[in-house]
């Protein structure tokens, strides 16, 4: 019964080593230089954001909140909840991790929206796409952590790496999802008017696309922050790292404090996020 089994494992666990020893050996200048790309990036928005002072950058949250949603409950709202991140004392944390987030969100959305509308256009690659998508879903994701930490090291470049490999496939698939929603009849009659397929695309299913693709956003704003534990790990900074050294140190209030400031953060993101889905579907409606 023994060799019941064809074994393939040793093959792929020694084809992916070499591989990875390969890419190390031969490409290690250029991987530095792509990191040294977005680390520059991170470190300067994260020198943006704690350039301002604290009441300022509150009020500038809050001004955002209320340019989203138009009302001042969810602004106070928003305000006292960073607010509340100040008095637990991870203001600076909450800063590293919002500049992980954005950086992510960015390359997500960079790569996540052009996927999402070739998904929508073509069926024989969204036949190809899915099963990548689930992979990226359902894989764990230390499985990418250990060759991205072997390519970049360790710290934030493969913490980002880590976090757009997870939080890119909700936004490709709500695209998809968005545009194939759009009422055919609406796109035969912009086409009826002479309209090319980018005037389609660009004025007639993106712009009614548009909550899906918001909401694609908001989805790949949440899983970033969910990330930001796991990504703490190896070597990023931020809340997740509070979290992890109450782990490390048996120190559950720490801990604590760390998970309910990564939940303010959330809340305060999805909200900003959703009520500006909410405004952009309105105008459009309008």
């Amino acid at each position: 019964m023994d060799n019941f089994f064809f074994n393939i494992g040793d093959s792929i666990r020694d084809s992916v080593n070499d591989a990875i020893r390969y890419l190390v050996i031969n490409y290690a200048d250029g991987f530095e230089q792509f990191s040294g790309f977005f680390i520059t990036i991170l470190v300067t928005i994260e020198r943006a954001l704690r350039w301002f002072p604290e009441p300022l950058l509150i009020a500038l949250i809050m001004a955002l909140a209320f340019i989203a949603s138009r009302r001042w409950l969810l602004c106070l709202g928003v305000g006292l909840g960073m607010y509340l991140i100040g008095c637990l004392g991870l203001w600076d944390q909450s800063l590293q991790t919002i500049a992980i987030m954005l950086v992510s969100m960015l390359i997500a959305i960079v790569i996540g929206l052009p996927l999402g509308i070739l998904t929508a256009r073509s069926n024989r690659f969204r036949t190809v796409l899915s099963p990548v998508l689930d992979l990226m879903q359902t894989i764990p994701s230390f499985v990418y952590l250990i060759p991205a930490a072997m390519l970049f090291g360790l710290g934030k470049m493969p913490a980002i790496l880590a976090t757009v490999i997870y939080a890119t496939p909700p936004l490709i698939r709500l695209v998809d999802l968005g545009i194939r929603g759009v009422d055919k009849e609406v796109v035969e009659a912009s086409r009826a008017f002479g309209a090319t397929r980018w005037q389609v695309l660009t004025r007639v299913q993106i712009p009614l696309a548009l909550p899906s693709i918001m909401q694609g956003i908001n989805q790949t704003m949440m899983m970033a922050l969910a990330m930001v534990v796991v990504a703490s790990m190896i070597g990023a900074r931020g809340l997740g790292e509070t979290v992890l050294l109450g782990l490390q140190r048996n120190d559950a209030g720490q801990g604590l404090l760390g998970g309910i400031a990564i939940v303010i953060l959330a809340i305060v993101f999805d909200r900003i996020t959703q009520a500006a889905g909410r405004r952009a579907q309105a105008h459009h409606q309008s």
